[in-house]
Parts: C-alpha cells; sequence; structure tokens
C-alpha cells in the first residue's frame, strides 16, 4: 500500500514532527483534517506529519475524507494497537509528539502514555476522563520528568476552554478588586437537531462505573495545597437555576473541566510563578511570571443550560439515567446497547452527520462574583459587591472546536518546546496558560469576549 511505512526496529526510520493516533476513529479524521491545514505552510512548525492506528486501510480512507476535496497527500501509514507496547515505543522513536484519539482513554490511553513516558516522547491528547488523568499523574509523573516528556491530557473541548476562559476571566478583574467563585454556563446550540459522539457517551458512562476507584486514587495520593481565595466559600444554591442575565436554566455539569481547573490551580498554590521552561530566556521568565501574577484563584463549576426549562429536565433525566444504570454491569450494557433511548436522542452509535456538525456551535459564559477591594473580603459575613460577564464561543464542541484546539497546542508544543516546562503530567492550564494559545484560538475560530461588568445590590 502507498505510503505504508515498515516498522521494523532495525529498519532507519524518518522522524515525524506529530504522528496522530488513531487517526481512522470519529474523532481522529476531524483531526486529520485540520492538521492538513498547516501542514508544510510556510512557517508553520508541521512540516512532516504520519497516521497511526490498527487498521491501515481505514487510515487511508480516513486520510482521503479528511483531503476532500483535494487528492489526499502521500503521508506515511504507520501500523500500531494499545495492546502492543513495543509498537507504540517504535512510534514513539520516530516522533516528536504523539497526538492520541484513541478512547475510552481509561481502556486505551495508558499503553500510549507509559511508551511517550519511558521514551521522552512528547504527548497530548483529548481525553476528558478524569480518572484516567489523575491515575496517569500519579503513575507516571517522576518518569516524565526523568526522561523530559511532556504529557498533556484535555487539549480539547475538555478542558482547554475552561482553563484559558477562567484564565481571561480572572485578568479582567484589575487591582484592587479579586474574584471569589465562577461558574461556567455551557450552552450547546444547533440549527438542526445534534447527536453526540458514542465515544463521549462511552467515557461518561464508564466514568461512572468507576467513581469508586476515582475516590480511591484521590484519598491515596498526597493532600495538594488548596489556593487561597477571597471571601468564604459559596452557597450551593438550587439544583435548576435560571440565570437571567444569560438568559439560561442551568444544571450543574459533572465534567473533566472543574477538577482539571482545580488541578491547575493547586498547582499554582505550589509553584505561583508557574514552571520553569526547558532553555528559557529573562525575557520569557519575566513574561511567565507576569502572566501568573494576573491569574487570580477563584471557586469554580461548570453547569450546563438551555434557554427552556424542558431542556434542562431532558439533561436531568439523562444525567439519572446514567447515574443509576452506569453501576451495575447490566445497566451498563442497556446504556451503551441502546444509548438513543436512554438519552433521549442526544447520541448514538452513528454518531452526527456532517451537516449537523457545521450547523452546531457553543457558547461558555463565565458568571463571576467577587469584591472591588480585595480588602472587602476579610470583613465579617462579607458579600461580593461586584459580578464579572465574559463568554468564550466557538463551533460544534466535538469534532470542529476538540481538532482546532489539539493542533494548536501541538504546534505551540513544536514552535515553543524550550519555553514549555522540561516534562511531567500536566494540565492544559499550566503548560500552555502563559503562552500564545488564546491569541492562536482567536485567529481559527474560538473568540473570548467581556460580556459585562457590574455592581451587586447591597
Amino acid at each position: 500500500m502507498e505510503g505504508l511505512q515498515s516498522l521494523n526496529p532495525t529498519t532507519p526510520s524518518p522522524r515525524y514532527d506529530i504522528i496522530i493516533l488513531g487517526a481512522s476513529g470519529f474523532t481522529g479524521k476531524y483531526v486529520v483534517r485540520e492538521a492538513l491545514k498547516f501542514l508544510k505552510v510556510p512557517q508553520s512548525p508541521l512540516q512532516s506529519l504520519a497516521l497511526a492506528g490498527r487498521n491501515p486501510t481505514k487510515l487511508t480512507q480516513a486520510l482521503k475524507w479528511a483531503a476532500h476535496p483535494d487528492p489526499p497527500p502521500s503521508l506515511p501509514i504507520l501500523t500500531a494497537d494499545t495492546t502492543d507496547p513495543p509498537s507504540l515505543r517504535r512510534l514513539c522513536s520516530q516522533t516528536k509528539l504523539i497526538l492520541n484519539c484513541v478512547g475510552p482513554f481509561r481502556l486505551l490511553g495508558e499503553p500510549v502514555v507509559a511508551a511517550c513516558a519511558e521514551t521522552g516522547c512528547d504527548y497530548l491528547d483529548i481525553c476528558g476522563e478524569p480518572e484516567f488523568m489523575e491515575r496517569m499523574e500519579a503513575k507516571y509523573h517522576d518518569k516524565a520528568v526523568e526522561t523530559g516528556s511532556l504529557v498533556v491530557s484535555a487539549c480539547g473541548f475538555d478542558s482547554v476552554p475552561a482553563e484559558l476562559g477562567l484564565m481571561f476571566h480572572s485578568r479582567q478583574w484589575e487591582p484592587p478588586s479579586v474574584p471569589n467563585r465562577v461558574e461556567a454556563y455551557l450552552s450547546l446550540e444547533s440549527d438542526k437537531k445534534m447527536v453526540g459522539n458514542f465515544g463521549t457517551f462511552q467515557s461518561a458512562v464508564l466514568g461512572v462505573a468507576n467513581m469508586d476507584k476515582l475516590m480511591e486514587l484521590r484519598r491515596s495520593r498526597p493532600r495538594r495545597p488548596r489556593p487561597m481565595i477571597p471571601g468564604p466559600p459559596p452557597p450551593k444554591g438550587p439544583m435548576i437555576e435560571h440565570n437571567k442575565k444569560i438568559g439560561l436554566w442551568a444544571v450543574r455539569l459533572p465534567s473533566a473541566d472543574s477538577t482539571v481547573v482545580r488541578r491547575t490551580l493547586s498547582a499554582l498554590t505550589e509553584n505561583p510563578g508557574g514552571l520553569p521552561g526547558v532553555n528559557e530566556g529573562p525575557e520569557h521568565i519575566a513574561k511567565r511570571e507576569a502572566f501568573w501574577s494576573t491569574v487570580k484563584p477563584a471557586h469554580f463549576g461548570v453547569k450546563i443550560g438551555s434557554k427552556s426549562l424542558l431542556g434542562v429536565l431532558q439533561f436531568i433525566t439523562t444525567g439519572m439515567f446514567i447515574g443509576l444504570l452506569g453501576r451495575i454491569s447490566f445497566g451498563r450494557w442497556l446504556l451503551l446497547t441502546f444509548p438513543s433511548f436512554f438519552t433521549l436522542g442526544w447520541f448514538s452509535k452513528k454518531g452526527p452527520s456532517e451537516d449537523e456538525v457545521q450547523s452546531a456551535s457553543f457558547k461558555m459564559w463565565f458568571v463571576g462574583q467577587g469584591f472591588s477591594n480585595g480588602s472587602l473580603a476579610s470583613q465579617g459575613n462579607a458579600k461580593p459587591d461586584m459580578e464579572m460577564v465574559t463568554r468564550v464561543m466557538g463551533p460544534e464542541i466535538g469534532y470542529l472546536t476538540t481538532p482546532i484546539i489539539l493542533l494548536q497546542c501541538a504546534l505551540v508544543v513544536l514552535s515553543k518546546r524550550d519555553d514549555l516546562p522540561k516534562g511531567g503530567v500536566l494540565t492544559p492550564g499550566i503548560v500552555f496558560g502563559p503562552t500564545d494559545l488564546q491569541e492562536r484560538l482567536q485567529e481559527n475560530g474560538i473568540s473570548f469576549d467581556v460580556v459585562s461588568k457590574s455592581s451587586l445590590p447591597s
């Protein structure tokens, strides 16, 4: 087959800038399509690209789909399997960076992380599974630091909009004002009925099934320092909220975003100036430290919203099905066999059509409350007297926004590697916060806006 490369370890191997692993999957082929936009463009750090997976025929078909209507470029097609660790180590020996699109990550992701951490290859993925991410940190962080492997999960819609969105929001609180709490409200919009990726649903079901393992993992690890947040902790509030300012009914969303943001804020508490780069100069050190000095910690949560109360009730119903049935094996079989029924049509094994993908978009509103003067926060019975609303907007989250984010993260790694931490299993906020990632996303269809600043009634 044209482009098929031998993975015989005795054969001299070319060195690629990026290998996309799982390139023939639902999301993987969109990642390939996004990567082709930057391949061999003048001044692009992406000059060589290979695709990898179990089935060369499917990889070739995915490349043809991604290149349409142009003829597909002649890219190397590499055979590798997550059940074959030697094949993964051979991949790592041939590339600077692996983009992993093979999920569910709790089932298939660890061998790839292990191979990268062992060989010193950099790694990015689009995972949104807290248990996987925290387990990889516990098992491979020290090894990745030792070998210089930068391992960063959640480099897609989970959880870069939440991380960069909160940092953007935080920078709007100019001294002496300080935030106390920020709620992110996610609104998914579409001109057509949108069907979600089955892999995302499968990850959610398995997340419920493994909730006890996540709690056990967290109890087994040293307690990380909590950030010092001015003012009292916020009240829990009602289960269903109607936020008139942004026009949404909303309910709390148990997403990866909250846990990833908390990990970032904890890491900043340990390292207030961020982590030093591999070979950064004085100018970059000053820029990094100046950036992190503007990021103020706050209590953070995520809610999913709808313009109608009925939409929120549908979210709750779906969540109840997953929460109740996901804990038992037969229930999980039901959920994964009949996803459309148990999600009221929101997920299916077929996934969305191209027209559905193109018609969809998202808005993530960040509604922050805090104090116009930080000294007010220390007073007894202090109540926030100031509100700030910012917003991140972009195209459909799974197949358009996620590939945009993943590729821009990859381009940052390729072009600014000396300015990034040497290695370790880290959050996207810690790695990409001080870089120009936000500006890159804005140039590629994801906007960051200040909506309003106002005083709260006393």
